[in-house]
């Protein structure tokens, strides 16, 4: 694959750049074999790279668009190269090829919660939903199978970014208690917010859809344990996986003080002890 002229910086940068990029794919697996991802230049209309995934499980349009990057080269392949710095596939420059990037609505979920989202937005708000395709789903008819081999890739891109996760340190997490123990006077650090549609309480109100979206909240106290909670919302909302202007959005960096709320469940994940909370009630 040639390497094209990128238009944001000078014909030695370029050189220096691709260098390094050679540099990092060095002892890397073969495309042909385990796929690789692609750092796309912008187009007219789209000013941002894009990075893509290229996969041998499909036999027609094996490009998968993962996410939107940086205006810049520089900026966008360090962010790439942070994100899979663990992983042994190769990251290659490459132009935008509309016949074989064109997925013609192959990865739209046709079931399910998800029911017409996009393979890409779902692996970035339920990454598992991904994984359950994946490894669960069983496809009946042709077209299934295809759906279902583009979930196994986007499931082996999350494999490659959750490896930078395994191998930083991680913080020394304990448990609150047991399950069914009371907690009072907690004050908690929100570290990550994921939004979802409850999937028993949306519905349709005649002919209109009224989605009730609920916030994923990870959380941390002040002796550095985690904690994960799950805030309902009030009020639907007509866009999925969208609040209603009615609900509080919480953001990283929030505090919460809460007054009283019960241990629901302990696990771990990856080394790490997580503390989930139900029966929430909050400081007035």
């Amino acid at each position: 694959m040639a390497n094209p002229r990128l238009p944001d910086i000078s014909e030695q940068e370029q050189i220096l750049l691709y260098e390094k990029l050679n540099t990092y794919n060095q002892g890397k697996a073969s495309y042909k074999e385990a796929g690789c991802y692609l750092v796309v230049l912008p187009t007219e209309g789209h000013p941002n790279y894009s990075l893509w995934f290229y996969t041998p499980l499909l036999d027609r349009r094996s490009f998968l668009y993962i996410e939107d990057l940086k205006p810049g080269i520089v900026a966008s392949l360090r962010l790439v190269t942070s994100e899979l710095w663990y992983s042994n596939r190769c990251i290659l420059i490459t132009n935008y090829n509309e016949k074989r990037m064109s997925t013609h609505g192959d990865d739209l979920v046709p079931f399910g919660k998800y029911r017409g989202h996009f393979l890409y937005e779902v692996s970035k708000i339920d990454p598992g939903y991904i994984n359950w395709i994946a490894c669960k789903f069983t496809a009946r008819i042709p077209k299934q199978e295809r759906f279902v081999k583009m979930a196994q890739a986007y499931n082996m891109v999350q494999l490659d970014k959750m490896l930078k996760k395994k191998q930083q340190t991680r913080p020394p997490s304990q448990y609150l208690g047991k399950p069914g123990d009371k907690l009072t006077g907690l004050t908690l650090k929100v570290t990550k917010v994921r939004l979802e549609d409850d999937p028993y309480k949306t519905g349709l109100d005649g002919t209109i859809p009224l989605f009730y979206v609920r916030q994923r909240l990870t959380t941390i106290d002040r002796d550095g344990n985690l904690v994960c909670l799950t805030l309902p919302s009030r009020h639907p909302s007509r866009v999925s996986g969208q609040l209603p202007s009615l609900e509080h959005a919480y953001e990283p960096g929030e505090f919460l003080r809460i007054a009283s709320a019960r241990i629901a469940a302990t696990y771990e994940s990856y080394g790490v002890r997580y503390t989930r909370l139900n029966y929430v009630k909050f400081n007035k």
